[in-house]
């Protein structure tokens, strides 16, 4: 079954040019020129990814995406001018999966588009529990849940989760962050690495993770991350 991206943005150039682009991918592409129409074609269309530009006008897009967040996981990509990281953290605390600057690259994004899908499939019913059980932390990769402690079941992004099965497949390992980004964004990844950075903030908040003394992901000064927490026994 194709798959169906919704692009949410203001300006019908930037429109024309991801259709051209994602068309070209083997996708069907949706479009919606502000954020009340985007909401009300997630929720009518249903698509399986929504590329999202941050600076609408009237309902902007961090709160398009809240709202998204309120009903659905589909993955989203932030599409925005702005570069500074405050704005990056607030994108990916409020759910976003990646995030791209304008000036961009149409190919650069769908390809990113591409990595994001494959990503998120989830395989279907497994034939054994490959849950991960550690002290304090549960994993399950099938129904991509997390548990911390004895029943809190915080909500991650798609990215967060990815990153967070990554390093609890390899406990103790240090990771680097462009070996991080190998594992979770994929070799096709375009952009700053220390996208690793922000997403680690947001994974640490969700599993109430204290930077300054971790239980679950600690930080390798100048190299990378590594993940903490013993294996249940």
């Amino acid at each position: 079954m194709t798959q169906r991206i919704l692009v949410v943005d203001d300006e019908p150039k930037i429109r024309m040019t991801l259709r051209g682009y994602l068309e070209a991918d083997g996708f069907e592409v949706l479009e919606a020129p502000d954020g009340p129409l985007g909401l009300a074609a997630v929720a009518r269309e249903q698509p399986d990814l929504v590329v999202l530009d941050v600076m609408l006008p009237g309902l902007d897009g961090f709160e398009v995406l809240r709202r998204i967040r309120a009903t659905s996981q589909v993955p989203v990509i932030l599409l925005t001018a702005r570069t500074e990281e405050v704005d990056r953290i607030i994108g990916f605390t409020a759910g976003s999966d990646d995030y791209v600057t304008k000036p961009f690259s149409a190919r650069e994004l769908a390809l990113r588009a591409r990595a994001i899908l494959r990503r998120a499939e989830i395989p279907g019913q497994a034939a054994e529990d490959r849950s991960l059980r550690f002290d304090g932390l549960v994993i399950d990769p099938d129904t991509r849940t997390v548990t911390v402690g004895a029943d809190r079941t915080p909500e991650l992004s798609a990215l967060d989760f990815d990153l967070l099965v990554a390093l609890a497949q390899a406990p103790g390992r240090v990771f680097t962050r462009r070996g991080l980004i190998e594992h979770v964004w994929g070799n096709d990844f375009f952009g700053d690495e220390r996208v690793v950075d922000v997403h680690v903030r947001t994974l640490r908040r969700a599993l109430g993770d204290d930077a300054s003394t971790p239980r679950f992901v600690g930080t390798v000064r100048a190299i990378g991350y590594r993940f903490l927490a013993r294996p249940a026994g």
